[in-house]
């Protein structure tokens, strides 16, 4: 994507050539950077956090298996303006999905330029003490004004009832979403719900944030969905066992009455 597209502006000046006017730039537009950077080396607040932002990605990879066009990423920078690159003004989602593209190939960052202008669908912050009033002010202002993020929510993992979302009114910018019964937000761009989920995961217990499905079933990670089919399989084997237990007690009972008989 060109400069321009990216919030970049030029001015013109008239010049003669040959008794004609034409219009040229007064200087030459800056080409964005490509030495980006990728990694601060700054870790997630705490390995709740990491297992937190895994449990999103890898559930939104189970729910949506048989597509490829999105892409789910987790504490990766968002390079979406020249300035904000050469300034080292690192905006790093701990968990974000961009619909509707190629999803096939990895990706060390999200460059807006590069990938058509696009921003993510749906952010979410995991918040913590020390970075809450930033995720619910200076973030959610820049990803409603300048991302126009359509779903935004944060969640500390250390605190159940933290969990709030806005969905993005192109009239009247972030509305706060509304709560069902069980306290979840509906996520327009992913038509999932998104709740509170308490069990292990990764040998850690939490109360944890979690998909569900439009009919209120848990999004399984890809380790619970395997067991779910494993133990599927197991009581299909355990049904034809006694299948099979009942026919030949049966058979048995006919040869036994042709006997007496």
């Amino acid at each position: 994507m060109s400069a321009e597209a990216i919030g970049e502006t030029k001015s013109e000046s008239a010049i003669a050539s040959g008794g004609a006017w034409s219009i040229t730039p007064d200087w030459e537009h800056p080409m964005p950077p490509t030495d980006l950077i990728f990694d601060d080396g700054e870790p997630l607040e705490s390995n709740r956090h990491r297992i937190a932002m895994n449990a999103l990605i890898r559930s939104l990879n189970q729910a949506y298996l048989e597509r490829s066009d999105f892409f789910a990423g987790g504490n990766m920078f968002i390079y979406y303006s020249s300035t904000q690159a050469k300034n080292k003004d690192f905006r790093g989602p701990d968990f974000f999905v961009v619909l509707n593209i190629d999803g096939s190939h990895p990706r060390q960052g999200w460059v807006v330029w590069e990938e058509e202008g696009r921003y993510p669908d749906v952010i979410v912050e995991l918040m913590s003490d020390s970075t809450a009033t930033v995720d619910i002010t200076t973030k959610k202002d820049l990803y409603e004004r300048t991302f126009k993020t359509p779903d935004y929510f944060v969640y500390d993992p250390f605190d159940p009832d933290s969990l709030q979302g806005w969905h993005l009114d192109l009239d009247e910018g972030y509305r706060e979403i509304t709560a069902n019964e069980q306290g979840w937000l509906w996520c327009q761009r992913l038509g999932l719900w998104l709740g509170t989920w308490q069990g292990t995961i990764d040998r850690e217990e939490a109360v944890w944030l979690r998909f569900y499905d439009q009919q209120g079933n848990l999004v399984p990670l890809p380790e619970e969905a395997a067991q779910q089919q494993a133990e599927a399989a197991q009581q299909h084997a355990d049904v034809a066992e006694q299948r099979a237990e009942v026919a030949e007690k049966q058979g048995s009972l006919r040869q036994l009455l042709r006997l007496l008989s």
